[in-house]
Parts: structure tokens; C-alpha cells; sequence
């Protein structure tokens, strides 16, 4: 490459182009002149006819990249200086060489002079013989290349831009519904669970705990480097938790569930844990259904005990915690109690879970409203009491004119075998 050949048109000297060495037009390292305007050595990178390409060219039978002499003519071509050629446009030096009439380096280009220089000659690559052969039709096809370039990359960003507003979109109610998840179960811990737990959850979920109240010293921070639930008596099964124990959760750790919130992935599960493992855990919670379901029928026939319709099914079913079977069974013996209605389960719980409320009322001789001083009178027999038949929750309620009820309630975890105990 770089020596001279002659023009079919003119017969005029050559060369090739030392920045593309000709392939810029017939792609196979030579190049012909597609129009003779008789300028002698011409390099088909000129913007226009008559200029050069701004790089200096070798002799006769030399190099094109050979260096330059000194005197800025061509070392050892034999020829005159292109500038002393008769009808040759001068070549100016390039910044920095010795044939240049600086030694400060040329300045760097313009994004745009870039961008065109490198569509043109893609073009040139891409078209071959139908690249135009006027400088002006050159412009012409450079300027829709870049447009299109342009407006393709402003199509691209569009399109990105509305797809990931789309996404923000669509993340938006799924973001709500986990954050209102655990907000509701943060309500529960904090109003169901024993004041005395320790409540394992993940660090947003401990977080959410901490600000409704929870203290610090009850709240086991499950990281990732954990394994286990040990020391732990609730977890607050989020997705993160679920996802770290796998199946492990409910088949070792936690069998029980005492609560739901919220669904699909932000569904939080509140499940008691099994301190001496998950089959010890359903084997006393079984037992205590029937220990449970036993005291319930024996409290039905007596008659300082009146209960009916679902409260009646309730004790018959084994469904009332043991705590309030063995309160309710010593208050009436000292008091005739009315059982409104038990309560207290947890949405979604496991079976065999027992509900931990209750209303109640004192029963009059007449059948008319309970007399205050039978109220207080309860009152104080049920704050009398010991752990774990102390109830946390304990006040009076008037439902209807001339109708007031006491509420108890319990809180979890329920202590199991109870029953068993006593008996």
C-alpha cells in the first residue's frame, strides 16, 4: 500500500490515503479517482475537490507513511514538495511532526465532526460504488445517516423511559400492600402477644415492631447468618423469613400459625414456635384439644354456668383457651356467670388454636342488669389471679342500656397441657 498508481481517467500519479490506505473506496486497498479535476496526488479522504486530508504523503515509489525530511519535503522520494507540484494543493503538516510549522498539537475534534467522519465512512464501507460522487450529495447522505442515528437514540430513550415508569407503576401497589402487611401485623404483636415473648423477625419487619412499641430486649433480629429460631417463643413469618428457613419454618421450627395478614408475597404469618421441636409441639397441642374439649362439656350442665348457641358450641368443641376454662369454672363457684360470646382467634389460624377472649356478665336472681357491685366483684376475683391465669386484658364494656360485659382476654403463645396438669 502507499506506492503510486496512475488514474484509468487521466493517468495522472496516485496514492493511497495513509488514514483509510484506499480501502474507504473499493475496499481492497487500492483506489481510482471517480472524477479527474487534475490536482495530481489527491487522498480520496478530502471533504471537498481540491483540498487535502491534512496528512502528509511519501513520493514517488516510496511509503505513504514514511516520515517526513526536516524540510518538509519527502525523504528520499525524488519528487518535489507537493507544494512546488504544478497544480497540487499544498498539504498542510500535521501538528507535531517535524515538517509542521508547530510543535503544539492539534486540537482535539468536536463530538459531531467525530460522529460524522465515522458515519461517512461507514457509508463508504457499506455503499461501494453507489457512493455519491459530488461533495454536496456526500453532505447530503451524511446529514440523514446522523439524523437517523439521532432520532433512533431519542426512540430508544423514550421507549426506556415509559418501560420503567411502567415498572415504578407496577411496583407501587405491590410496595402498599407489603408495607400495610406490616403494619397490621405490627398492630397484633403488639396488642395479642405476651408482654414477655421474645418475637423473632427480620430486620424491616423488628424495625416496624420497634416503633409501635416493642422493646428492643424482646425482639430477635433473624440475619442472614442465622440458622435457627432458638430462644424465640413467636416469629413473624414475612417473605424474607420464609424465603431464609424454607420449608424448614412449619416442618421444624414453627408448625403453628396464630395470625395472617395480607396475601401472595407480602402475606405475613405470625406461627408459634416449638421449642422441643415441631412433632413434640403437634403432639401437646392435640392433647390439649381434647383435655379442652372435656372441661368445655363439663362446664354445659352446670347450672351457675349459663352459655348458648355459639358460645355452647365453643366449649363443646374444644375451642376455648384452657386458661379461661379453668378461671370461668373457679368464678362459679363464687359468682352465676352469663357467657356471652368467646373470642380472640386470629385470622387464618392453625386448627386447634383456642379463641382467648371472652365476654361475660353476672347473673341476677330476676334476670334483670347486673348489679355494679357483681361486676366489680369479678373484676376483682380475675385481678386476683396469678400467671398464667392473670388475663392482661380485663375491663368492662356497655353494650346496650341497662347491659354491661365483662371482657378477658389472653394473649399468645397458649400454654399447653394445662388441663393435663390440674387433673
Amino acid at each position: 500500500m502507499g506506492l503510486y498508481e496512475q488514474c484509468p481517467d487521466c493517468g495522472q500519479a496516485k496514492v493511497a490515503c495513509p488514514v483509510c490506505e484506499g480501502l474507504g473506496l473499493l475496499g481492497a486497498g487500492r483506489f481510482r479517482c471517480r472524477k479527474c479535476e487534475g490536482y495530481g496526488v489527491r487522498c480520496p479522504d478530502a471533504v471537498s475537490a481540491g483540498t487535502g486530508c491534512g496528512r502528509p504523503v511519501s513520493g514517488k515509489g516510496g511509503d505513504s507513511r514514511a516520515a517526513a525530511s526536516p524540510g518538509g519535503g519527502a525523504a528520499g522520494s525524488g519528487q518535489p514538495e507537493p507544494s512546488r507540484q504544478p497544480g497540487l494543493v499544498p498539504l498542510p503538516g500535521r501538528a507535531g511532526t517535524p515538517g509542521s510549522a508547530s510543535g503544539r498539537r492539534a486540537p482535539e475534534p468536536s463530538w459531531g465532526s467525530v460522529l460524522a467522519t465515522t458515519v461517512r465512512l461507514w457509508a463508504q464501507r457499506r455503499l461501494g460504488r453507489w457512493w455519491p460522487a459530488q461533495a454536496r450529495w456526500r453532505v447530503v447522505v451524511v446529514a440523514a445517516l446522523v439524523a437517523v442515528v439521532f432520532a433512533a437514540g431519542a426512540v430508544t430513550v423514550a421507549l426506556s423511559g415509559i418501560a420503567g415508569l411502567g415498572g415504578q407503576g407496577a411496583g407501587r401497589p405491590a410496595l402498599a400492600a407489603a408495607a400495610a402487611a406490616r403494619q397490621q401485623a405490627a398492630a397484633w404483636v403488639a396488642s395479642q402477644v405476651s408482654a414477655d415473648a421474645i418475637v423473632a423477625c427480620d430486620p424491616a419487619m423488628c424495625a416496624v415492631l420497634q416503633a409501635r412499641g416493642a422493646p428492643a430486649a424482646r425482639l430477635l433480629v433473624l440475619a442472614r447468618s442465622r440458622a435457627d429460631l432458638l430462644g424465640s417463643d413467636v416469629v413473624v413469618a414475612t417473605a424474607a423469613v420464609r424465603s431464609q428457613f424454607g420449608a424448614r419454618l412449619a416442618a421444624v421450627y414453627a408448625p403453628v400459625t396464630l395470625a395472617r395478614f395480607g396475601g401472595g408475597a407480602a402475606r405475613i404469618d405470625i406461627r408459634a414456635v416449638a421449642p422441643g421441636g415441631a412433632a413434640a409441639y403437634r403432639a401437646q397441642l392435640a392433647a390439649d384439644v381434647r383435655d379442652r374439649r372435656a372441661a368445655g362439656a363439663g362446664l354445659l350442665p352446670n347450672p351457675r354456668i349459663r352459655a348458648a348457641g355459639a358460645a355452647a358450641a365453643d366449649l363443646a368443641g374444644g375451642r376455648v383457651d384452657a386458661r379461661l376454662l379453668v378461671t370461668l369454672a373457679a368464678l362459679a363457684a363464687l359468682h352465676p356467670v352469663d357467657i356471652v360470646s368467646f373470642g380472640g382467634g386470629g385470622r387464618g389460624a392453625s386448627a386447634g388454636v383456642p379463641l382467648r377472649s371472652a365476654d361475660i356478665m353476672a347473673v341476677t336472681p330476676g334476670g334483670g342488669a347486673a348489679h355494679p357491685a357483681s361486676l366489680q366483684a369479678m373484676l376483682a376475683f380475675f385481678r386476683a389471679q396469678r400467671p398464667p391465669y392473670l388475663p392482661p386484658s380485663l375491663h368492662t364494656v356497655r353494650v346496650a342500656p341497662g347491659r354491661t360485659v365483662l371482657q378477658i382476654e389472653y394473649r399468645v403463645p397458649c400454654p399447653l397441657g394445662l388441663l393435663g396438669a390440674r387433673s
